[in-house]
Parts: structure tokens; C-alpha cells; sequence
């Protein structure tokens, strides 16, 4: 450990949902993936990571949800194993519980945050041998998501989404999100997104200047998402969410990821609160968040 440094063995760190305010699909790439241009916001919305280290090499991981994998095929469980791969401290093993709350297969980056988190709990755990940039670049070696993740706030996300640009946050609000009971395949929808002439993509510029100027109105008039081009059209739960959401007030709305959550923008907390609840008649996983600062590593 760097001397000074707190001895502590274990931490828990809180693994912030992310929204994408806007999603573009510049371009596929010859390696295979896509060229994408994202404006994304972490949000209060979390999950809770603790970690413990080991010295003797194991790794374990355990969560609230049985469905989820407890082995090497956890996004977790890959952040702890590339983190000591690359970084030379004492312990060489750790701990790993997760309490989910980001529901999982919405387009919210569940498992990123928590990979994110395991990478920001074991840096503090040994010392802080790696900066900001050098977790991100590890995250990049594991999912597009986890180097916004690692610091969160409110990025353009461009290249597969490890190319950020820290921005001005966003004005104060509050966001009512939404997740039908259905998901959506994100290999299906970039094969579609290949396939077809996409008619219409985002105002990422007219978003970009509208944050800048802290216009929260003008953000939300610009938020699109490109993989609502290519969505199937049943189920239709995905437009309905929207439309009530427009119904309650919402400036706007859209849907995050490749889906299947949505969600809205309120400047209101009474209209958001109004929304949440009749939305909840109908969805089981209907949440009120609020914009989450970048966080200091």
C-alpha cells in the first residue's frame, strides 16, 4: 500500500444505473462492433458491491439473485481476476457480494456498474495503485459500459463507449424509469441496425449544446435513442410507457440501452412521484431516481 494509506479489508461501493439520454450508431467498425456516439448519465439508482480482500488467490462472488452466475461468467468476478492481473499488490483474491437493485437485461448497465465498483473498491483497498484513466482502460478490456461506469457523471461516451468526455452535469431533476416485463436482445437489435436504412438519429450536437447551457428543457425535446428504429412492434409496451409518461408530464422520454427500460425527465417532483405510481399499477420494476455527480476516484 502507498504509505499513509488506510488498512482496511473490506469496502462496499455503490454501482450507480446509467441512462443514455441520447444513443447514436455512427458506423460498424472492421473489427466487428460499432461506432457509437452516447450521451450517458449515472443516477441515484444503485446496486451494492462489498469487497473483501484474500491472499490466497480466490475469488468469490455472491448476490441476492439465484439466477445470477456466481463464476468466472459474472462481470464482477472478471474485474477482480483483470484487476490483479494488473496491478501488483499483496492480495491476490477477494470476496464479492452484490445486493442487485438496477433490474437486470434493461439497458441500465447493472452488471457494468457492478464491475465498475468491484475496480473502484479493490484500487482503495490496496493503496490507489491505479488512476482514474488506467481503471478505465482496464474496465474497456472487459464491456463498452465499464469505463463510463468507473466515474459515471455525464459523458459523451464515442468509440464503443471507452472515448469520454466529461461534461457539464445536468440541471436538477427527476427520472421515473420504467422496465416491461420483457427484454430485449441487443445482438438482434445491431443486426437489424446493419441491415436496415435508419431514418432518424439523435440531435447528439443540439443535446450537447442544450447541457452546456444547463436548458433542461432543450435536452429533453433532442433525447433519441436509434435503436427505437429497429424495435419489433409487439410487444408494445415500450411507446405505451412512453405515452404515459408524456401523459403525467414528463419533458420527455425515451428508452435507455438497447432496452427495455424507459424513462422520462420530470422537473416536478409531484407530477414524477403521480407518474411512478401509475406506472407501478402495471410494471413491477418502476423506480424515481435522480441525476448522480461524477464520482472521485
Amino acid at each position: 500500500m502507498r504509505k499513509g494509506a488506510l488498512h482496511i479489508h473490506s469496502l462496499t461501493e455503490k454501482a450507480y444505473a446509467k441512462l443514455n439520454i441520447s444513443l447514436d450508431v455512427v458506423s460498424r467498425r472492421p473489427d466487428g462492433y460499432h461506432e457509437m456516439r452516447m450521451i450517458m448519465q449515472t443516477v441515484s439508482l444503485c446496486d451494492e458491491v462489498t469487497v473483501s480482500l484474500r491472499h490466497d488467490g480466490t475469488i468469490s462472488i455472491r448476490t441476492n439473485l439465484r439466477y445470477l452466475p456466481c463464476d468466472d461468467r459474472n462481470i464482477a468476478v472478471k474485474a477482480a481476476k483483470a484487476f490483479f492481473a494488473n496491478t501488483d499488490t499483496a492480495s491476490s483474491g477477494a470476496d464479492i457480494s452484490i445486493t442487485k437493485h438496477i433490474p437486470v437485461c434493461a439497458g441500465m448497465g447493472g452488471g457494468s456498474a457492478d464491475g465498475a465498483a468491484v475496480l473502484r473498491a479493490l484500487n482503495k483497498l490496496t493503496g490507489k495503485p491505479l488512476n482514474r484513466r488506467e481503471l478505465e482502460s482496464l474496465g474497456n478490456s472487459l464491456g463498452s459500459d465499464i469505463p463510463f461506469c468507473v466515474a459515471g457523471g455525464t459523458s459523451l461516451a464515442e468509440g464503443k463507449g471507452e472515448i469520454l468526455t466529461d461534461l457539464t452535469p445536468l440541471p436538477a431533476c427527476i427520472f421515473v424509469i420504467a422496465k416491461p416485463r420483457f427484454s430485449v436482445s441487443t445482438p438482434e437489435l445491431f443486426t437489424k441496425i446493419d441491415l436496415c436504412s435508419v431514418r432518424y438519429h439523435p440531435d447528439t450536437q443540439g443535446v450537447l449544446s442544450s447541457i452546456k447551457t444547463r436548458d433542461l428543457k432543450g435536452i429533453c425535446q433532442r433525447m433519441y435513442n436509434v435503436f427505437e428504429n429497429v424495435l419489433p412492434p409487439k410487444p408494445d409496451d415500450i411507446p405505451k410507457i412512453k405515452g404515459i409518461l408524456l401523459d403525467c408530464g414528463a419533458l420527455g422520454t425515451v428508452m435507455t440501452g438497447t432496452g427495455s427500460a424507459v424513462f422520462g425527465v420530470f422537473d416536478d417532483e409531484e407530477k414524477a412521484k403521480k407518474a411512478q405510481s401509475y406506472l407501478a399499477q402495471q410494471y413491477s420494476d418502476v423506480f424515481l431516481a435522480e441525476p448522480q455527480g461524477r464520482l472521485d476516484i
